[in-house]
């Protein structure tokens, strides 16, 4: 027995070794190199951080290498920064809305061309307008520059057509930071916190909690510790801790408390979050990490917030959560009383027959006396 499986095991690895796929792995096919310019706050910084007056023009350059033996097309996009759900800067295109606090997007400030050739072998500059707001402003404005190269859809589907295996495309961009403001005044960061409520992310029951950050500044190692509780109680019935975060200037993100497979109730629910901002030696304000050890933290916030999961929104969310261990006992109640209906039935029905059959008998014998006695 153990000698077959080992034979079916080594087939099984036989045959899809040789099932016809190709790999397809892309990597970059040029290379970005910014000139850092003399208003360059820190010269060592491998992209653009800028003091610039109000009102001020300047022209950036950054230069592309193509070192490949054909002509390629690089598009160029401009965005602001923004916090994705894991707690981490994006300073490339994403879906996510500007925050409402967002007074200058870096998408109206820098202006380039959208897309550029660049001959085989050859290096060319691509130039970025940055155009500073004329009023007056303190912080950061945040972005970056997103360079990737244009794919040639015409060839790339009928390698497709022509493909019987499995083709795998990886694409790349190359994400340049570039970051302006008038001052280098340093202005202190704040959270806020605004809707909570249930939803999922990956299949999965989650409690999001939105945090903001409505300030023109980088809040950096954010520590986030919730707890969730039924309104007017002490019970906790889901908590979650995250450290080294990050929050780009004046941006949000919806921080997730997972339910780790347990389903949601309706009812009235009151979250709980502490949250620590800027370690710093000597912070006014003192933490554990993960590890334990002591961390002090130079901003701390508190915050508590009442919410409603209603019984629509929990049904609809329990269905659709693939860890959930769906609980089939009333099924098998079911399936075991008409089970039971079903031989007792049958025990009644064989009974009867049997009842039946003797006094038919019964009958038969009690006329067949008759018979002899005449």
């Amino acid at each position: 027995m153990k000698r077959q499986k080992i034979v079916m095991m080594l087939g099984a690895f036989l045959f899809l070794m040789l099932i016809p796929h190709k790999i397809i792995a892309s990597e970059f096919n040029f290379a970005v190199v910014p000139e850092i310019p003399e208003n360059q706050l820190d010269k060592n910084k491998t992209y653009f951080d800028l003091k610039m007056n109000p009102g001020a023009e300047q022209e950036l350059i950054v230069k592309l290498r193509n070192d490949t033996a054909k002509d390629i097309v690089v598009e160029t996009i401009i965005s602001s920064a923004t916090t994705n759900s894991n707690g981490v800067v994006e300073y490339g295109p994403n879906a996510t809305k500007p925050d409402k606090t967002l007074a200058f997007n870096m998408a109206d400030i820098a202006t380039t061309e959208p897309e550029t050739t660049v001959p085989a072998g050859q290096e060319i500059s691509v130039k970025v307008r940055v155009t500073m707001p004329e009023e007056p402003m303190s912080g950061v404005v945040a972005g970056g520059i997103t360079f990737k190269e244009k794919e040639d859809e015409t060839a790339s589907s009928k390698a497709d057509e022509e493909e019987t295996g499995m083709a795998i495309k990886n694409k790349y961009s190359y994400v340049l930071a570039l970051l302006v403001r008038q001052n280098e005044e340093e202005i202190a960061p704040d959270l806020l916190l605004n809707e909570v409520g249930a939803a999922q992310s990956n299949a999965r029951n989650i409690i999001q909690a939105n945090l903001q950050n409505p300030v023109a500044t980088y809040l950096n190692q954010l520590k986030v510790t919730a707890e969730i509780r039924k309104k007017n109680s002490d019970k906790v019935l889901y908590s979650s801790e995250t450290e080294s975060m990050q929050m780009a200037p004046n941006s949000n993100f919806n921080y997730y408390v997972p339910l780790n497979g347990k389903p949601l109730e309706a009812g009235d629910y009151l979250i709980k979050i502490v949250a620590f901002g800027d370690k710093a030696e000597g912070g006014s304000y003192e933490s554990k990490n993960a590890a334990g050890e002591k961390v002090q933290f130079n901003h701390r916030w508190e915050f508590e917030k009442e919410f409603t999961i209603t019984s629509t929104e929990a049904k609809k969310l329990n269905e659709a959560d693939v860890s959930i261990v769906k609980d089939y006992t009333w099924l098998y109640i079911l399936i075991g009383v008409l089970l039971l209906l079903i031989v007792v039935g049958l025990i009644l029905f064989l009974v009867k027959r049997k009842k039946k059959k003797e006094e038919e008998k019964a009958e038969k014998a009690k006329k067949k006396r008759k018979k002899s006695r005449k």
